[in-house]
């Protein structure tokens, strides 16, 4: 695991995005969050009564369409009401992340001008030197498995609510700004879940978790793998995946990742349409980082490093006592 310290709960403002008209309401976002939610319902009801192999696949893609969800939601979608967006995003199937520690984390990624790096980026997989050489060889070993799109999916779908589990606990005792706040309300929702997976499906949490929750941690996985990469130039540290017609949709488009960087108020809907209009600037913008489809980047990827894992900046850590990323 990481044992890199965990951001504050207090967002930067990420950097602003172009301006874009928004509806009041953005019905396809209302209503498939319901569909989903019925879904999420009906399929663990499921459980006892249709066959295993069937409730936990069908599982697996519920929760992960929760998680691109959820993604929509922390950029402000699908109301221009920020309380009623959060009670939308924030029961958490999939348990182990807390929306609000999802939300600032991945608005904190929006700063493109620090995408990718190992400090400031919490979503980066680069290490920088100094970090590198306090790790074990097995470690290091598991990390560059997970340079492929096979160890990234197989390992880092434990690998990553391991490591971010660890982190968070080493803040809630600390007890840094805001951290037990967002876990403890955090806790209350978790009861809900577990409450009717284990009580009234009759579920088992185990067989939950081990079989759709990390799982489907485990499909988007697949989206982020090769979404980034560190260059100088900003916008040539965002991928596009194209013709994504089978996990697209599930990821909500969120394929066409150089879009959704310069313009994340666009709703998941508008996507496709925005991207063929805007496409070759986008793609002449980040330097032809374009895949034609997921199985490109697996057959790319799949057994073989999508990257170094250290920084090619070299950078080194904050000094002591200096302002951590997220703190206002």
């Amino acid at each position: 695991m990481t044992t890199r310290d965990p951001i504050p709960a207090t967002p930067t403002p990420a950097a602003p995005a172009p301006r874009h008209s928004r509806a009041a309401f953005e019905l396809p976002t209302l209503i498939l969050i319901a569909a989903t939610y019925a879904a999420w319902l009906a399929i663990t009801f499921a459980y006892g009564r249709i066959p295993l192999w069937v409730v936990l696949p069908v599982g697996v893609l519920v929760v992960a369409l929760h998680s691109s969800l959820q993604h929509e939601i922390v950029h402000g979608h699908p109301t221009r009401w920020y309380g009623v967006n959060r009670l939308l995003g924030i029961v958490p199937l999939s348990l182990w992340l807390p929306y609000e520690r999802y939300r600032v984390l991945h608005r904190i990624h929006h700063n493109d001008e620090r995408l990718t790096d190992p400090f400031d980026d919490p979503e980066s997989y680069y290490w920088c030197p100094n970090e590198w050489a306090r790790l074990n060889p097995l470690t290091r070993l598991l990390l560059r498995f997970q340079q492929t799109l096979a160890g990234r999916v197989v390992i880092g779908c434990v690998w990553r609510i391991g490591a971010f589990l660890y982190n968070e606990t080493r803040a809630f005792v600390r007890g840094d700004p805001g951290i037990r706040r967002v876990w403890l309300e955090h806790f209350g929702w978790c009861v809900l879940v577990v409450v009717w997976v284990q009580f009234v499906c009759h579920m088992p949490l185990w067989l939950y978790f081990l079989g759709m929750v990390v799982p489907a941690n485990g499909v988007q996985l697949i989206r982020s793998f090769a979404e980034h990469r560190a260059r100088p130039e900003t916008r040539e540290r965002i991928a596009i995946v194209e013709n994504s017609w089978i996990l697209g949709p599930l990821f909500l488009f969120n394929n066409l990742h150089s879009l959704h960087h310069e313009s994340p108020l666009i709703p998941w809907y508008q996507y496709p349409a925005r991207y063929r209009e805007a496409r070759e600037r986008l793609i002449a913008a980040n330097g032809g980082l374009v895949y034609r489809t997921y199985f490109e980047v697996a057959r790319l990827y799949l057994f073989r490093s999508h990257d170094v894992l250290l920084h090619p900046t070299g950078r080194v850590p904050p000094k002591a006592g200096a302002p951590q990323p997220g703190v206002a």
